[in-house]
């Protein structure tokens, strides 16, 4: 009886793997409706939008189909037929395959006007560079002018100044000192010389003597030429500053110049700026066509049908057989197995000995007689 269990457990093997593979075929048709439909609720669908600047415009396709054509029909009621059966397909597996927008024919009208009023702005920008062409010659000018200032250090300057200075005054000094010896002879006193001072602690040479006109001619000399020192000095400082001045009053120019040309720029880019802000209220609807059909998007509802919890639940019920299981429990059975365990033994002797030799359990042979081992005599 062995090989009765054993066809009992292949037998149930081989309807429980049935079971199976027709549980996987439904539960991967289930899947992939599943992905279908959840394909389906996250599909973009945009909304058609009209606004007072304009209206969207959204064509929509179906991969691999092309719409009817009224010439590819015998009658107008087959081809509104097809119509609506194209249209149906349409609304279930149709994708978007363009997207545009119209302006209103009033904001085209206005941009039509502002194009061509930028072809004269960006006329004036071209010609700006030409008009602010004398401020880079005035910088020019000016930077070399500069640099002729800045070619003298500060002291070279003073000297400079210095020395005319005393150029301008030499002529009415010696008018000065003439008149002086004159007085001097005419009142007799052309000799006399007094103040004279010894050698300075430091060795230098002590006052001379004088008269006192003299001195007082000479202490006029040098007060004026300790003027003539410091105002040296100022004018040195002065004439650095005028080079630098030079430098910067160039660098405005060309400042300017520069700004006046991108300045001139100002009109052709108000009047495309205005053409950009009419086109931006056409695109509008647009917009708010894909905005509202994004958000109709039912994303949530699309990952439930794609949840394979119900799948596997499926699975496992459409899995289950129960004359298979039914089959399989008995040959694990212990006491079944120990039912048949004296006819499996039974088989085994009657191949060894012969049927006719094994008696019980399916044995042909006798039982045989039962005699006591010893008898009575």
């Amino acid at each position: 009886m062995p090989f009765i269990i054993a066809g009992g457990a292949l037998l149930g093997g081989l309807l429980q793997g049935s079971s199976n593979r027709s549980a996987a075929s439904t539960q991967a048709a289930g899947n992939v409706e599943a992905a279908r439909l959840a394909a389906n609720e996250a599909r973009f669908r945009p909304v058609g939008i009209t606004t007072r600047f304009g209206q969207s415009n959204f064509q929509m396709g179906i991969p691999g189909v092309s719409a009817p054509v009224a010439t590819d029909f015998a009658t107008p009621e087959e081809f509104a037929a097809a119509q609506g059966a194209y249209q149906t397909r349409l609304q279930n597996e149709g994708r978007v395959t363009g997207a545009g927008y119209t302006l209103d024919p009033a904001l085209r009208a206005y941009q039509d006007r502002f194009m061509g009023l930028t072809g004269g702005g960006l006329t004036q920008a071209e010609a700006a560079q030409q008009q602010f062409a004398p401020l880079q010659g005035a910088a020019q000018g000016l930077f070399s002018l500069g640099q002729q200032y800045l070619a003298q250090s500060p002291e070279q300057a003073a000297q400079q100044y210095m020395a005319r200075q005393q150029d301008l005054l030499a002529p009415s000094r010696e008018r000065q000192m003439a008149q002086l010896q004159t007085n001097l002879f005419n009142t007799g006193r052309g000799g006399l010389a007094v103040g004279g001072t010894g050698a300075r602690p430091s060795g230098a040479a002590g006052l001379g003597a004088a008269s006192p006109e003299m001195e007082a001619y000479y202490n006029a000399l040098a007060q004026q030429d300790a003027q003539l020192a410091a105002g040296a000095q100022q004018a040195g400082m002065e004439q650095a500053r005028f080079g630098a001045g030079l430098f910067a009053t160039g660098g405005n120019l060309l400042t300017q110049g520069y700004g006046g040309q991108a300045a001139a720029l100002g009109p052709y880019e108000a009047y495309l700026q205005q053409m950009k802000t009419l086109e931006s209220l056409g695109q509008q609807p647009l917009e708010l066509g894909i905005n509202i059909g994004a958000k109709g998007q039912s994303n949530a509802a699309a990952q439930a049908m794609l949840s394979t919890a119900p799948t596997r639940e499926s699975y496992a019920a459409n899995a289950y057989n129960p004359f298979a299981e039914f089959l399989m429990a008995g040959s694990r059975n212990p006491a079944l197995q120990r039912g048949v365990q004296p006819y499996a033994s039974a088989l085994g002797q009657s191949a060894m000995y012969g049927n006719q030799n094994v008696y019980g359990y399916g044995g042909g042979g006798i039982v045989p007689s039962q005699f006591p081992l010893f008898g009575e005599y």
